[in-house]
């Protein structure tokens, strides 16, 4: 679609007026925290896309865990009748996950880049150790990113199926980061299982 089916009379368009799609409270956590309004624009876009287009499936990626929630909540609770299939994280041989903003990183950015993904995956291995301390684990993880010369949005550790901070019986989890390398902000997560089966 165009602009201008997607936003009709645009060049007249009093924001104030407009109809949107109020997205459940999670939008204003994690990425939300620092974005106001992000999410509402995506669910109102999305929506608009959806009516236009009248998909079957829609495939939405695993690296924006954040949005693809927000999407599903979306198709749920508007009983809308479309699959929406989520599309597993691309890495690079280093484990950096493919991501248009990548391109705006220096060439040592590029290896720096790496060492999000490699605390997350050091988060992982305390919870599935037995830590249930996530308060203390999320605080040290922030700041050996920062220790490292990255600005730190977040690292949160959630239940997968809600993205609400986990009660200490859920096993489904994910840890979730975003942070700032120079110029450019990064996010990636890792979907875990609390307590792996043997």
């Amino acid at each position: 679609p165009t602009v201008s089916e997607l936003y009709i009379d645009f060049d007249g368009v009093n924001l104030n007026q407009t109809m949107t799609i109020q997205p459940p409270p999670i939008a204003s956590e994690l990425c939300g925290a620092s974005r106001p309004g992000h999410f509402m624009g995506v669910a109102t876009v999305v929506m608009k896309l959806f009516n236009i287009v009248r998909p079957d499936v829609a495939v939405f990626g695993k690296k924006d865990y954040q949005q693809l929630h927000i999407i599903r909540e979306l198709v749920k609770q508007f009983n809308l009748p479309i699959d929406i299939v989520a599309g597993e994280t691309i890495r690079e041989a280093n484990g950096l996950a493919l991501s248009s903003r990548n391109g705006y990183l220096e060439i040592n950015e590029k290896v720096q880049a790496t060492q999000l993904i490699r605390v997350l995956n050091e988060v992982v291995s305390q919870v599935t150790q037995g830590s249930q301390d996530f308060v203390t684990i999320e605080a040290q993880a922030m700041q050996q990113l920062t220790t490292l010369g990255w600005e730190v949005d977040y690292i949160a550790i959630r239940s997968a199926v809600t993205l609400l901070k986990p009660t200490v019986e859920e096993n489904d989890l994910i840890v979730l980061g975003a942070a700032r390398l120079g110029k450019t902000r990064l996010i990636d997560n890792i979907e875990f299982c609390a307590k792996p089966l043997n």
